[in-house]
């Protein structure tokens, strides 16, 4: 019973991982965008910052959409070889941006080509991998170490 109580909370991890690396990359797109039309922090107007608290949540929807199966894979990679360095989350996160740029270079109507572009979106992976090991990849495995683990004996 243990195993599986291990199992579920871990997945719980990794979903609240996956939901607070979406919402910092889309914080990070976000704020790229403004950053790009001129708009500095000092500058920044009421109705500019509220409109933050709508975009960003639903940025990260389609995020979240695009980026599902490339996650799940580095996060099933990261979870087997329990790699708990932030490092190896900020590339992973890139490759995920990347493999995201390469599905819609093959199938989309629409092709992101400027290089500031390709820029942006991978570096919005990389957040969104950091953002991942600060939630949930600073204890990949921990099921592994939980499930194995010799519980009490009956005696």
């Amino acid at each position: 019973m243990s195993r599986l109580i291990a199992y579920l909370v871990r997945f719980v991890v990794i979903l609240f991982g996956y939901i607070v690396a979406s919402l910092a990359a889309s914080a990070f797109l976000n704020v790229l965008f403004l950053a790009s039309l001129g708009y500095a922090p000092e500058h920044a107007h009421p109705t500019a910052t509220a409109s933050l608290y709508f975009s960003i949540p639903f940025v990260a929807l389609f995020i979240a959409y695009f980026a599902f199966m490339p996650a799940a894979i580095v996060i099933l990679i990261s979870e087997v070889l329990s790699r708990r360095d932030w490092l190896f989350y900020a590339l992973a996160g890139g490759v995920v941006a990347a493999a995201f740029l390469g599905f819609v270079h093959q199938n989309a109507d629409f092709d992101v080509t400027e290089p500031r572009a390709i820029a942006a979106v991978i570096g919005c992976g990389m957040v969104g991998g950091i953002f991942y090991w600060l939630s949930a990849g600073r204890w990949a495995g921990s099921w592994w170490q939980a499930a194995t683990s010799p519980g009490r004996s009956g005696s």
